[in-house]
Order: C-alpha cells, then sequence, then structure tokens
C-alpha cells in the first residue's frame, strides 16, 4: 500500500531520460509519446518545497510498447512495480481536462514529450482527492506559499474557476476540502500551517502503517478514510 522508493527531483529526469530511450529503440522514432505527470511529480518539477515522491502518476498517451518500456526500465534501474503509472486515472481527481490545462516540461531523445500540471489547477487536483494520509494538504498550502514567493500568488477566485474548469462546478470537491482551502485565506502564516499539515499527514501514514501490520490485505482506495478515522479514534481514545 505504502511503497517506499524515493523519486526526487535529481533522479526524476534520469528515469524519464532512460524511458524515453527504451521506448525508441522498441518503437522506433516515428510516433512520439506524450506523458503528462501529475501529483507529486509535477510538485518535484514546478516547485521546491517537496524533497521526493514514492511513484510517478501519470496520464500516457502512446503506443502499446511503452508499457513494456516502462517494466523494462524499471528492472534495469531497480524501481518498484507501478514507478511509473495510469492508476490516477480511476481517480475522482481525474479529468481528461488536465491535458488542456497542463504545461510543457521537456522533450527527451525527441521522441517523448513530458507535460506536467501546475499553479491553481494543480490545487484543484489536490482539493478533489484532499487526503490526509498523504501529501495533498501540505502541497496545497506549500505550492501557494511559493507562489506567493514568486510574485504570482494564487486568489482564492483562480483556484475556484480552476475547479470548474476541471469539474464544472466548485461545489464538486468534497466539502471538508472546501472549508480546508477557505480557511487557508485566514491564516497569517503558511508556513506553520504547512508543518502543522505535513505532522498530521505523517501521523496518519503510521496509523495506517500499523494497521496494515495488524490486518495485512484490509486496507484498499475505497475503506482507507473510514479505516483512518476508526484507527486514529481507537489510538487516542482507547
Amino acid at each position: 500500500m505504502f511503497a517506499e522508493k524515493l523519486f526526487t527531483k535529481e533522479n526524476l529526469d534520469n528515469c524519464l531520460k532512460e524511458l524515453a530511450k527504451e521506448f525508441r529503440k522498441m518503437n522506433g522514432n516515428r510516433v512520439p509519446a506524450e506523458i503528462i505527470l501529475i501529483g507529486g511529480a509535477s510538485i518535484l518539477i514546478n516547485y521546491g518545497f517537496r524533497e521526493m515522491t514514492y511513484d510517478m502518476d501519470a496520464i500516457i498517451h502512446s503506443s502499446g510498447a511503452m508499457k513494456d518500456a516502462i517494466n523494462i526500465v524499471g528492472d534495469r534501474l531497480g524501481l518498484p512495480v507501478g514507478w511509473l503509472n495510469t492508476d490516477f486515472l480511476n481517480t475522482d481527481s481525474y479529468t481528461p481536462r488536465l491535458v488542456e490545462y497542463s504545461k510543457y516540461y521537456k522533450t527527451f531523445s525527441n521522441i517523448l514529450q513530458i507535460r506536467t500540471v501546475s499553479a491553481e489547477y494543480l490545487v484543484a487536483m489536490k482539493l478533489m482527492a484532499g487526503r490526509q494520509y498523504k501529501n495533498d494538504l501540505s502541497d496545497i498550502v506549500g505550492v501557494l506559499m511559493e507562489q506567493e514567493e514568486r510574485g504570482d500568488a494564487l486568489t482564492l477566485e483562480r483556484i475556484k474557476k480552476a475547479i470548474v474548469d476541471l469539474y464544472d462546478s466548485y461545489e464538486r470537491i468534497p466539502q471538508n476540502s472546501r472549508t480546508f482551502i477557505e480557511a487557508i485565506y485566514e491564516k497569517d502564516d503558511l508556513s506553520e500551517l504547512y508543518e502543522q499539515c505535513r505532522a498530521m499527514e505523517l501521523e496518519n501514514k503510521e496509523v495506517l502503517l500499523d494497521f496494515q501490520d495488524d490486518y495485512p490485505e484490509v486496507l484498499n482506495g475505497d475503506n482507507l478514510a473510514d479505516i483512518l478515522q476508526a484507527a486514529r479514534e481507537k489510538k487516542f481514545f482507547t
């Protein structure tokens, strides 16, 4: 459930470079491929506050050779199965409109174009997910902090527009996420809020890891939130 292989800003490009070379060798150079990196990988590429991610969530537009290239490169570099995956397509955060609001990053081996998601659209996706056991909330605060430092602060109106662009309505995102993003704009110190969110996320992850040790093969994407709440209540009230 929780992988422990780290991707950093430094090694991410090398993995993509090796993937492009392998894909070109298998598929030739006539049919290009496009990968849109989202989530943690987009954070690493576009911002400096996050040091690592455990996998690369992506939208992949390519021939079938890409799947084989991913597996071959993963084996060669000692990466975990699913190091580059499209599991995100099965989540509520996915929308085909992300392609429209992605931005160019790099092209590797003249065959593989990489795009990312940033700024208000990345915040919109993180709000739709709103997971309290990963990096969603701290990532939102981190993006807001860095955008402000760059002189391109994200207003609540920009974020709401991005949510509408991607998901049709601001009300589509969970109520907890709406409460969270609106409360941020009442805070004076985002750096303190970032640390608080990160501490909560790490604590929640530990709670889930303990539960996973006690009850193997029970956790899944559908029950994580409910189990986290129940496990936290058991931990702190017994």
